[in-house]
């Protein structure tokens, strides 16, 4: 297992702290592992092995274990001393009724407990009921270009010397991490990760929102794809269908795409108006969660370009604890308003920057922003990067592998 630091810090700053600990992200980001790294780090702090019960959820081995009863029975019969028990339990959704257990186990005894689930609205639906405020959330997305890096390097044994050029194939092949433990060709790459995806299709949508209408829930989400770096609404889904002669009411837009975003296949990111310093309710942006669901599902999109590199630095962003808006600014667009801790961050992304209206469209609304926070146009351009009246032009490789902004 190749550790992923980022993540495993964060957990360990709540070890033995009285929260449940709950971990999310969509299928196959690497949750499992990290409940495993966890598990590791527990035993190097001289934690007994029999002290930590770890469970997943997925294995058919226990599946007798997804009545909430027999689970409960289950550890309660492991814990047979007074010292702490670190409960580890993988995939909880699968359970029913898994919120009373684990309310009960926090409750009963002397336990540190971490959760992992693919379905937000299951989880936060269910923690909101049973164990308001005793829970933290650590969300996991696939692979930062920075750990594919060293995913790659992990494998191959050799350093990468052309971050631009690992850029580009990292741009094709996305972030799952299960095809970086070895060398895949990018045809192979796209089987696996069509096959992650027709399995958070299958099992954290359709089942879980008992979805009818497969064939129209797969319109909505290449709709969907095909729209990455755009703004749209629920009506401009269900007008564009009712084009097509396929009738959509926006009821079943709405639960589809929260549906969608609930599992971890798309994010929802919300218009904010620099003026009027409020949320827009109109226009969002949807996001992928790894932009190789686009290449698996629908292949190449060059002329996407913009809109995946938008879908790379939104991601980043999030990874980084930030909360992303798109920013309104009278009649122009700021790519990116990012906040954290009271500061902010304001980006502009082109593919190219080769013309002047280019240029202009791109500097134009940062400039017209009159705060000290920084501000960055980012490019896949490698030799002209200048600062112009305090906007950095970043090339988007360096950007990412930036320690801070």
């Amino acid at each position: 297992m190749i550790s992923r630091n980022l993540y495993l810090n964060r957990l360990k700053d709540f070890i033995d702290k009285p929260f449940i600990k709950v971990i999310t992200g969509i299928r196959r980001s690497g949750k499992s592992v990290l409940l495993m790294l966890l598990k590791q780090e527990l035993e190097k702090n001289s934690v007994n092995p029999e002290n930590i019960i770890y469970i997943n959820f997925e294995s058919f081995v226990v599946s007798d274990l997804k009545d909430s009863d027999r689970l409960y029975g289950y550890i309660k019969s492991k814990i047979t001393n007074r010292k702490k028990y670190y409960i580890l339990l993988d995939e909880i959704q699968e359970v029913n009724e898994w919120e009373k257990v684990i309310n009960a186990l926090q409750v009963d005894f002397n336990t540190d407990i971490y959760i992992t689930g693919s379905n937000s609205r299951l989880l936060s639906s269910e923690l909101a009921t049973y164990l308001s405020g005793r829970t933290i959330q650590f969300n996991i997305y696939t692979l930062s270009f920075a750990e594919y890096l060293d995913f790659k390097k992990e494998y191959s044994g050799e350093e990468v010397i052309d971050r631009y050029r690992e850029f580009e194939n990292y741009l094709r092949i996305g972030g799952f991490p299960s095809v970086h433990s070895v060398h895949y060709d990018r045809e192979q790459v796209y089987k696996i990760v069509y096959d992650i995806y027709s399995s958070v299709i299958l099992r954290d949508v359709v089942q879980r929102y008992k979805v009818r209408d497969i064939e129209l829930l797969e319109r909505v989400v290449k709709f969907v794809f095909d729209n990455i770096g755009n703004k749209f609404s629920a009506k401009n889904v269900a007008d564009y269908f009712k084009s097509q002669n396929r009738k959509m009411d926006l009821n079943t837009v709405y639960n589809y795409l929260n549906a969608l975003e609930s599992s971890y296949i798309i994010y929802r990111i919300p218009r904010y108006n620099l003026r009027g310093k409020e949320i827009l309710k109109t226009n969002e942006k949807y996001f992928l969660s790894d932009v190789s669901l686009l290449y698996a599902l629908m292949g190449y999109k060059d002329h996407l370009i913009s809109g995946v590199m938008e879908n790379i630095v939104m991601l980043e962003l999030k990874r980084r604890g930030y909360h992303v808006y798109i920013g309104k600014l009278d009649n122009m667009e700021v790519d990116f308003i990012a906040e954290k801790q009271g500061k902010k961050l304001y980006i502009q992304i082109a593919y190219k920057m080769t013309e002047q209206s280019t240029i202009e469209r791109e500097y134009q609304p940062l400039l017209k922003i009159k705060d000290n926070f920084p501000k960055y146009v980012i490019t896949t351009d490698e030799l002209w990067q200048d600062t112009f009246e305090g906007v950095e032009h970043k090339n988007i490789a360096d950007f990412l592998l930036m320690d801070n902004w």
